[in-house]
């Protein structure tokens, strides 16, 4: 069971979205709260697995709260989920550790696809602000000393991995390319997080992209 926690400070959209969620099989809405403050509260005490999150809310936006979130001992994964397409908000989300960025205007279908995907541990983003997420990523400000530090701790094969999940690519996808068992990429990817010191795979595929890691040929 996928549980869920809803922060937007629209009653009627929660209302929407609870009903879409749960007719999805195995998936569950904990709660609904209307601001950041409160969803880091709520969090804290239900533990859900993943957290839709409005940006713009009165009483504690959304980015604020998912930086916060992702300090929890079990943080859940962050799914934005929001009616403006800023660049701003991509970045400071993407910054923030959120796991996926999805515009309001998806259909339930898509919702709870992309609900699955970030609780598995992919990132998601909306198919019309992906070439502005990749402006971003490599628009950003080079390696700092710690970070190329952590990059180089990676192995050989760590680093194949990386450069493959930078471009999006599934655990299952990753393995089928180097010719290995899911069950060992899962285990790369696990060890790459730790050692970048990374909250998900966003965050993950943003160093890499700001690193010129590409995957060898």
């Amino acid at each position: 069971m996928i549980t869920t926690l809803l922060a937007d400070d629209s009653t009627i959209l929660c209302q929407g979205l609870r009903l879409s969620i749960e007719a999805e099989p195995g998936m569950r809405v904990l709660a609904e709260v209307r601001n950041g403050v409160d969803a880091l509260e709520t969090a804290s005490r239900l533990k859900p697995d993943v957290v839709l999150m409005d940006i713009r809310m009165p009483g504690g936006d959304g980015i604020t709260a998912t930086r916060a979130l992702l300090t929890l001992p079990a943080p859940p994964a962050v799914l934005v989920l929001t009616s403006f397409d800023r660049d701003e908000y991509l970045d400071q989300a993407l910054r923030a550790g959120a796991a996926g960025f999805l515009l309001k205007d998806n259909t339930p279908a898509e919702l709870t696809r992309a609900i699955r995907l970030v609780h598995e541990g992919h990132g998601v983003l909306d198919p019309t602000v992906v070439r502005r997420t990749l402006n971003i990523l490599t628009a950003a400000p080079r390696l700092t000393t710690d970070e190329q530090a952590r990059l180089n701790a990676l192995s050989p094969r760590e680093r194949d991995v990386l450069a493959l999940l930078s471009l999006g690519l599934s655990n299952a996808a990753i393995a089928a390319d180097l010719h290995t068992s899911e069950s060992t990429i899962k285990g790369h990817v696990s060890r790459i997080m730790n050692k970048l010191g990374a909250d998900n795979r966003v965050q993950a595929a943003r160093l890499a992209y700001r690193a010129g890691l590409e995957p060898e040929t």
